[in-house]
């Protein structure tokens, strides 16, 4: 569990990793003045004026936690490929939203597995994975097996791929941002 000490700084880490990247500055070090835990990834997503404007993380946090906050924001602001890249014109109207993230947890594909709300899943098949945050479906006001659908959906699998072989995980998050 993330101090709210914590979560400010690593919103400021993503902003000014975002800020950076629209320039095209040189990062800067990332310096936090407290400890921080570890986590199994992270994910950073950005919107404008509430509109999903990029987001992109990882599953296998590589570094410590606020560098991996700053790689994820800078690439959410210039590499999903959904967007164009974030131009400086769009930087004040910007909110910032940080999902730290859980361990995968293998699971039955079924969804009395699945709380809305509360998980985040993963679909993989094949070469194929596609994720979802727990905020989606209850931005989206999903059941638990149109999730499971989306979440196939999203690896470019059938949306009923569940049924039929796909591995299903889920995992917590920790969402803060501002």
């Amino acid at each position: 569990m993330l101090s709210e000490a914590q979560k400010r700084v690593l919103v400021e880490v993503a902003r000014r990793a975002i800020d950076a990247e629209v320039r095209r500055d040189l990062p800067e070090a990332v310096r936090v003045p407290l400890e921080l835990p570890e986590a199994s990834g992270v994910f950073v997503t950005i919107k404008r004026r509430g509109e999903l404007r990029g987001c992109l993380g990882t599953l296998q946090c590589r570094h410590d936690l606020a560098q991996e906050v700053a790689k994820c924001a800078a690439d959410a602001a210039s590499q999903d490929p959904r967007f164009p890249p974030v131009g400086r014109d769009e930087l004040p109207d910007l909110s910032i939203e940080v999902s730290v993230l859980g361990p995968l947890e293998p699971i039955a594909a079924d969804p009395a597995n699945v709380v809305v709300g509360r998980d985040g899943l993963v679909a993989e098949q094949g070469y194929r994975r596609g994720l979802l945050l727990p905020q989606v479906a209850t931005e989206w006001g999903w059941t638990a097996e149109q999730f499971l659908r989306q979440t196939c959906a999203k690896a470019g699998l059938p949306g009923d791929a569940w049924q039929h072989g796909a591995r299903i995980f889920r995992f917590s998050a920790e969402v803060f941002g501002g």
